[in-house]
């Protein structure tokens, strides 16, 4: 899932809305902008699309003149700071502003944590900036169910984010993200967890703990193995691993060592679950279907076929 489905992915996509959008028309100056949005005032529209290019943060006058604003798209409008005027929309649920200059300090207004739109803001996308870190002003958006800053300058995933604890969807692609902090696992509601082309050499075994994680994008990483315990994540229904040194060797060695007939007969038997008496076999794959692991996660399906098929014992981290 791309970060621009993440609206729809978190309901706050706002369409259907009432809207207004000022097309690109170059550069504007910030008097123009704001007299030309005065003029077109209405206490209906709910959906705002600035398509023009700003020299400076939001106008002033914003929450005046739509009082109420639903859905604000500011994305590519080269801001580099939003500016204390989005505090004044207490209705908005959704925020996209992609591609701008976001990421030096005072890109976010101060006390936005503390605003009424840190209740109402349900979709954030602050992809394609230049966040460094994630800022702590974003923790306070408790009751946000979106956030995407793929595409930033991202190093690290602070443990706070476990703060936002409505998230639902998680898009921090295209970073420089070496490790995931633990805490991740502690946000009960997440769905759709976004974390490709990054520099992460290892998963922390605590991410089995989010039990409503339906996808799971690692491609693109450092990954050389993965703990046996992503296996008990019951509802992911996509996992995406290409990319890694993990999936290079697995490949690798189908190529150069091919599974034996032994290994074959048992992945056969146990994923088709096919019932057997020791009598009926060898014995020889008798002793092999003892020693295997069978996936434990009973909607696998056949989705993680690449990693069940391993039957690793407990204990053990997949790893091909």
């Amino acid at each position: 899932m791309e970060p621009q489905e993440a609206a729809g992915a978190a309901g706050g996509g706002g369409a259907g809305l009432p809207e207004l959008e000022l097309p690109r028309r170059g550069a504007g100056e910030a008097g123009a902008v704001a007299a030309e949005l005065e003029a077109r005032r209405s206490g209906e529209t709910r959906r705002l699309v600035l398509s023009r290019r700003l020299s400076g943060p939001l106008p002033a006058g914003l929450a005046r003149w739509f009082p109420a604003l639903e859905v604000l798209d500011v994305s590519g409008t080269g801001l580099a700071a939003l500016g204390a005027e989005l505090l004044e929309l207490p209705r908005l649920r959704t925020l996209l502003a992609k591609n701008n200059r976001l990421g030096g300090p005072g890109a976010l207004p101060k006390g936005l944590g503390q605003a009424p739109l840190a209740r109402s803001l349900r979709v954030l996308n602050l992809s394609g900036n230049r966040f460094a870190e994630l800022p702590a002003a974003l923790l306070g958006l408790r009751g946000l169910q979106s956030l995407s800053l793929g595409g930033n300058r991202l190093h690290s995933i602070p443990p706070e984010i476990q703060a936002l604890s409505s998230l639902e969807f998680l898009y921090l692609g295209g970073n420089f993200i070496t490790s995931i902090p633990p805490e991740l696992a502690n946000l009960p509601s997440l769905s759709y967890l976004v974390l490709s082309d990054n520099k992460i050499q290892s998963i922390p075994p605590q991410l089995a703990q989010l039990h409503s994680l339906r996808s799971l994008s690692l491609h693109n990483n450092l990954l050389t193995y993965l703990p046996r315990e992503i296996l008990n994540l019951v509802h992911l229904e996509e996992l995406s691993l290409r990319g890694n040194p993990l999936v290079v060797r697995f490949v690798r060695d189908l190529t150069y060592n091919p599974p034996s007939l032994l290994e074959l007969a048992g992945r056969t038997m146990k994923t088709r679950n096919i019932p057997y008496a020791p009598s009926d076999l060898p014995g020889n794959l008798v002793r092999y279907l003892s020693l295997a692991s069978n996936c434990p996660n009973p909607k696998c399906g056949g989705k993680l076929a690449a990693l069940c098929s391993l039957f690793l014992p407990v204990g053990s981290s997949v790893s091909f």
